[in-house]
């Protein structure tokens, strides 16, 4: 029997309009989100939700550095993007997007908190050194197939889609739910085209509907 649930990736203030990491369109997500989230509940499906959780010193972000916002070098001995300075535990910027159903979210997981290592992936920090728990979760719950979609495409829907198909899970990503940052235009054309060759399935929210009647 196939086991489902829904994950919603980083739908947080800061990555919506007038947010410090704004994705363009990025509150766009948030109705489709919902609408994701009530067929969900009418099904029976999980919801779940990661949120990114930074001390105020994370090493990511480019005050800590005194680089510029969007200019590469290396954390801890990994490749790094530097950021501005963004959803810091306990700020309004850290908190779901406030027309998101959150009360229909059943667990969140925490990423980022570690300022020596970036976090995209809902599941593994970029060095794969911690885990959030989410997998544990997901097995304890014999959940098997995922529904993801959220911001940014091109960042931490990218990896955890890719870590959910490496640990197993069918995965469908939900593409007009999704928006990326596209410091290089293409970015999230290109994170869409390598989910989808992962093992990925892509739908957009009337096609995923479709299939659910």
């Amino acid at each position: 029997m196939t086991h489902r649930a829904l994950l919603l990736v980083d739908l947080q203030n800061d990555f919506c309009a007038g947010g410090a990491l704004a994705v363009p369109e990025g509150d766009s997500t948030v109705d489709i989100a919902n609408q994701l989230i009530a067929g969900c509940q009418t099904r029976g499906d999980a919801v779940l939700a990661s949120q990114d959780w930074h001390p105020a010193n994370h090493g990511s972000f480019a005050s800590q550095h005194r680089a510029e916002p969007y200019s590469q070098g290396q954390l801890d001995g990994l490749p790094q993007t530097f950021w501005p300075d963004h959803c810091v535990q306990n700020t309004d910027g850290a908190a779901f997007h406030p027309l998101l159903n959150r009360k229909a979210i059943e667990a969140v997981f925490h990423k980022g908190e570690n300022p020596l290592v970036d976090s995209y992936s809902a599941f593994f920090d970029n060095g794969r050194r911690q885990t959030t728990g989410l997998d544990a979760w997901l097995r304890q719950h014999d959940v098997n197939e995922l529904i993801v979609m959220g911001l940014a495409t091109d960042y931490c829907v990218r990896f955890t889609v890719l870590d959910a198909l490496q640990l197993g899970y069918t995965v469908n990503v939900i593409t007009d739910g999704c928006r990326g940052v596209n410091i290089q235009p293409q970015d999230s054309a290109h994170a869409f085209m390598e989910m989808a060759a992962a093992g990925a399935t892509l739908y957009t929210l009337a096609d995923w509907e479709e299939t659910q009647r």
